[in-house]
């Protein structure tokens, strides 16, 4: 179990195992670590040169200090040209890889402010994680006993209010990343739907008296039929393992707004009859992403307290290749009774949010937020780091700031005018799943998924891209699992808690 504390104790006195400091692309020590460059006087530049850091992101170096300083290890990262929350996360990451073996860590990065406070736990946290479950010896824990943030704003109320927060985002991008991580014989949709139903149950624990408890309801395949929620039953149907819708209502008294999560919850995507290729196959068990993402932020709102009302919504099934499975050709009716003529079995999630989408309009929302693993072309157009996101004006701005704020990159995407006609051009149904148009696919995804959101406000993330680091870890990223979209959904609650964004409620006129 690791303790946080905050301190104001000086770095270059600590007695921790070990204290990081942060490198500035000058040669000077960051903001938080002025004792230390103190203590090593005129030395400090000499040290630099001689082990090669820079002060650019990514660089590490750990030096033992011959009693320079109390601390028997300093480690220096670079954090690049601007200190700020995005910097400080990433370097606070590489420094958790960096010490193995130490029982208490000081970290004397920037942290005068409550973001970057945040910035400093939250990276060291998610930096030193690793899914060891399937391990038979799961090796040296990155993680030490004691973390402790050295800074002399530390009894300041906003400082010491920022600890929190940044645990409860910590252990939900990490909930996250396990659910991801986790192979797929094992997460099905009827386990992922039990597992989902077990974090709720744990969630709703832990909550104090009198906390407004968050609401599970499962749909297994026959309610899913008597709902008519073709969607998700044609892209089951080569499944052994059926499909799931699972429902979850978080309801406080004193909600200012009320938000609808959906997220794609593709446990294994094979394909379908369209297969994918073997290179393409290998990872994904990540399809579901977008499920862990809406139903994680959804317990962090309920233990932050946030006074927002969220009706989430996790559409879970596996493309597979049965004797039942969906074929080209075939016409799907979804939940709200739009038909859609299937071109292409391996487009299946667009399927199951047309169903979940359908739910959430019922809920009558003041905004809807998709997130998905949904297209190639979104990785093709921005990148394996940089989610798409699209719809309605106000609530894309919302989100880019929800994002930046959380230090997860996005970048808005058009949904022209004439994807429209191109998504309507089925001759036998409602709409075309998809054209075999090689260009715009995820313009044309995001533009199907709008006909099912009642012409509320929406916003839809494409994560295909970022959702996992098939490289090495880099900042706080680990290798598998990112947790992307977590930290975003959970920055948007927070946003629209505090009175700010579409979903906000319009001032009062004055009497």
């Amino acid at each position: 179990m690791t303790t946080f504390a905050l301190r104001t104790a000086s770095p270059a006195k600590t007695r921790a195992e070990a204290v990081v400091v942060g490198v500035l692309p000058d040669g000077v020590l960051a903001p938080g670590a002025e004792d230390v460059a103190a203590a090593y006087g005129r030395k400090l530049s000499g040290l630099l040169a001689s082990i090669g850091i820079n002060g650019m992101p990514g660089e590490v170096a750990k030096v033992p200090t011959g009693g320079v300083i109390s601390s028997p290890l300093l480690v220096l990262v670079g954090l690049g040209p601007d200190a700020g929350p995005d910097a400080v996360r990433r370097a606070a990451g590489n420094a958790a890889r960096a010490v193995t073996n130490a029982a208490s860590v000081a970290l004397a990065l920037p942290a005068d402010s409550p973001e970057l406070v945040r910035a400093v736990i939250e990276g060291y946290r998610l930096g030193g994680y690793a899914f060891t479950s399937y391990k038979s010896q799961p090796g040296t824990p990155t993680t030490p006993a004691e973390i402790v943030v050295l800074t002399p704003a530390a009894r300041r109320a906003e400082i010491a209010a920022a600890v929190e927060p940044a645990q409860v985002l910590v252990d939900a991008v990490v909930a996250a990343r396990d659910w991801v991580n986790t192979p797929p014989a094992d997460l099905t949709p009827p386990a992922f739907a039990e597992a989902i139903a077990a974090a709720v149950k744990t969630a709703n624990k832990g909550l104090g008296k009198g906390a407004t408890k968050v609401t599970v309801d499962v749909l297994d395949e026959a309610a899913l039929a008597e709902l008519g929620c073709g969607g998700l039953l044609g892209v089951g149907a080569g499944s052994a393992a059926p499909p799931r819708l699972v429902e979850l209502t978080y309801a406080p008294q004193d909600a200012v707004a009320h938000l609808a999560l959906v997220g794609k919850g593709i446990t294994f995507d094979s394909g379908g009859l369209w297969i994918k290729p073997a290179a393409s196959m290998a990872t994904m068990k990540e399809d579901m992403a977008g499920a862990a993402a809406v139903v994680q932020a959804t317990l962090a709102a309920a233990r932050l307290g946030l006074p927002v009302r969220i009706s989430a919504f996790a559409a879970l099934a596996e493309n597979m290749i049965g004797e039942a499975a969906m074929r080209p050709g075939d016409v799907l009716t979804t939940y709200d009774g739009t038909t859609v003529e299937i071109s292409n079995t391996d487009a299946e999630g667009r399927l199951v949010l047309a169903d979940a989408l359908g739910r959430a309009v019922e809920q009558r929302p003041d905004a809807i937020i998709d997130i998905a693993t949904l297209t190639g072309h979104m990785v093709l157009a921005l990148g394996d780091r940089i989610a798409g996101v699209m719809g309605d004006d106000a609530v894309v701005a919302d989100v880019l700031a929800a994002a930046e704020a959380a230090g997860e990159d996005a970048w808005p995407m058009p949904i022209p005018e004439y994807m429209d006609e191109r998504v309507h051009s089925s001759t036998i149904a409602d709409l075309a799943q998809y054209d075999g148009i090689r260009w715009g696919g995820g313009l044309f995804a995001a533009a199907f998924l709008r006909e099912f959101t009642g012409g509320l406000p929406w916003a839809h993330l494409d994560i295909a891209g970022p959702t996992y680091n098939k490289g090495g870890a880099t900042g706080h990223l680990a290798t598998g699992a990112t947790g992307y979209g977590v930290a975003t959904l959970i920055e948007l609650l927070e946003l629209t808690a505090a009175g700010r964004g579409a979903a906000a409620p319009a001032p009062s006129a004055p009497a």
